[in-house]
C-alpha cells in the first residue's frame, strides 16, 4: 500500500484532516478587524463608534481609545427600541438606533466622530446606521 503525499507530510496514512470553516472565518475576521484598526483611532474629542450585529439585535458604542474606555451606547435591545419596533434588526431598527445614538453623542458635545464598521461592509444596515449618525448632525 502506497502512502500519499498528504499523509507523508502529516505523518499519517488515511483521510485528509479537512479544516474546520468556524475557525477560518475568525481568521479572517481578525485579519480585517486589525487592518480596519490599524487604520483609524478615537479620542476623546473625536471617538470611534463601533457596531456589532449579533443574529438577534444591534449594537453600537462611542469608543475612547485613549482611555479604552465606552462614552456612549445605544443597541435595539433596549426596552425602548422593543416598544417602537417589532422587529429588532432591520434597517427601520438600524434608523433609529444611529438617531437615538446621535442624540447620546450631542448631549456629551460631541460632534465629530471615527465610524468603524467593523469587519462587515459597509452596506444595508451598517450604511442605514452611519447614515442616520450623519442625519443626526454628526460628521465623519
Amino acid at each position: 500500500m502506497s502512502v500519499s503525499v498528504w499523509s507523508k507530510r502529516n505523518g499519517r496514512r488515511g483521510w485528509p484532516v479537512l479544516k474546520d470553516k468556524s475557525k477560518t472565518k475568525k481568521k479572517i475576521k481578525t485579519r480585517i478587524r486589525r487592518r480596519i484598526r490599524a487604520k483609524i483611532h478615537g479620542t476623546a474629542e473625536r471617538p470611534r463608534v463601533f457596531v456589532f450585529k449579533s443574529n438577534r439585535y444591534v449594537y453600537a458604542q462611542a469608543f475612547n481609545d485613549d482611555s479604552g474606555t465606552v462614552l456612549v451606547s445605544a443597541c435595539t435591545l433596549e426596552k425602548a427600541f422593543r416598544e417602537k419596533t417589532k422587529n429588532t434588526k432591520n434597517k427601520d431598527a438600524c434608523q433609529s438606533l444611529g438617531e437615538v445614538l446621535a442624540e447620546r453623542l450631542i448631549e456629551k458635545k460631541i460632534a465629530r466622530i471615527v465610524f468603524d464598521r467593523g469587519t462587515y461592509p459597509y452596506h444595508g444596515r451598517v450604511k442605514t446606521l452611519a447614515e442616520a449618525l450623519r442625519k443626526g448632525g454628526l460628521t465623519f
